[in-house]
């Protein structure tokens, strides 16, 4: 049974960085296309970046170019390097894992049956 964890949230100023982790245990994470995804206080869980078994990336519109999803398969562990965060990134970052194919359907987090209890990231403006 695969099992996430994150870490890295925290609070910070607009315009500062985080770098978030989802450690995985229980199987190598090499084997699964990994997302992170996020949810505000009163919004539904939204796609932000995910990053398939082989290695390719994609980001929501709302965060490309100042988000970047990557992996180290030896630790196991995905991370999510967040800069220049506006209070609109403010949320609960959770980060989920799928091992069969999602083509379009990436950013529906029903898609996913391992997810993480999440970290919390809060952006003061």
């Amino acid at each position: 049974q695969l099992q996430l964890v994150e870490s890295g949230g925290g609070s910070v100023q607009a315009g500062g960085s985080l770098r978030l982790s989802c450690l995985a245990s229980g199987r190598p994470l090499s084997g699964y296309h990994i997302a992170w995804f996020r949810q505000a206080p009163g919004k539904e869980r939204e796609f932000v970046a995910r990053i398939w078994s082989g290695g390719s990336t994609y980001y929501a519109d709302s965060v490309k170019g100042r988000f970047t999803i990557s992996k180290d398969n030896p630790k196991n562990t995905v991370y999510l390097h967040q800069n220049n965060l506006k209070p609109e990134d403010a949320a609960v970052y959770y980060c989920a894992a799928e091992h069969r194919p999602l083509g379009s359907n990436y950013y529906v987090p029903a898609r996913y049956d391992y997810w993480g209890p999440g970290t919390q990231v809060t952006v003061s403006s």
